[in-house]
């Protein structure tokens, strides 16, 4: 029996601790025992509030997505709001960008939770990128493309591939930082190479927008 509705605390410890748990091993290696354990509940405990394994991990993937909206939508506004001028259009791109990351940085479950999909993580729960990850993804694609024509930027970029670029840097750098001469992983937390990626993103957007149209 599951109890879709319960939002009690046994509900919120359960996603969180499957949250943790999906984007540490992916969900393949993550039993229900496993998350039951977490929190100190038995399986049929977590089924009672969550479900079976795959509902557990729809409910995860769906509170990520929303928090990933949330984030991306406020940031899309803020990038329609500014003025059609190339420069200030320019600046509100990058200023979306530094938004995105600046999620991936604080909820680096979220890029941890779409990059173990991306290793074939739970194939067959084909519905998480057909309901979450391709309509968001178009949606952002289409404001973009929107709002540099306004300002007659990027005629000859591919606006898809770039915001596929902005989302695979930063969910990438949120988790593994860069590896630097020594062999040493430096990562978010160290503010000169944050800086670093950031201003390299910043050159990678600013290069694609003024790609001659072919």
């Amino acid at each position: 029996m599951s109890s879709q509705t319960d939002d009690g605390p046994s509900r919120e410890r359960i996603l969180a601790a499957a949250t943790r748990l999906f984007a540490e091993r992916g969900y393949d290696a993550t039993s229900t025992r496993a998350i039951g354990e977490a929190v100190g509940l038995n399986i049929a405990t977590v089924a009672y509030h969550v479900g079976a394994k795959p509902e557990l991990y729809r409910a995860v993937m769906r509170r990520a997505h929303r928090a990933q909206r949330e984030a991306v939508t406020a940031a899309l506004a803020d990038l329609a709001a500014c003025d059609p001028a190339p420069a200030e259009t320019r600046a509100a791109l990058l200023g979306f960008v530094d938004a995105y990351l600046s999620f991936c940085l604080a909820h680096p479950e979220v890029p941890a939770l779409w990059m173990r999909r991306w290793l074939a993580e739970g194939t067959e729960l084909a519905e998480i990128e057909t309901d979450f990850a391709g309509p968001l993804v178009a949606e952002v694609a289409a404001s973009v493309r929107a709002v540099l024509d306004r300002a007659g930027l990027g005629a000859g970029a591919d606006i898809e591939m770039l915001v596929f670029t902005i989302v695979w840097t930063a969910h990438s750098f949120a988790q593994a930082g860069v590896i630097d001469a020594a062999g040493r992983r430096l990562g978010t937390r160290d503010l000169p190479v944050l800086d670093r990626f950031r201003r390299h993103l910043y050159a990678v957007v600013t290069g694609v927008l003024d790609r001659p149209a072919p």
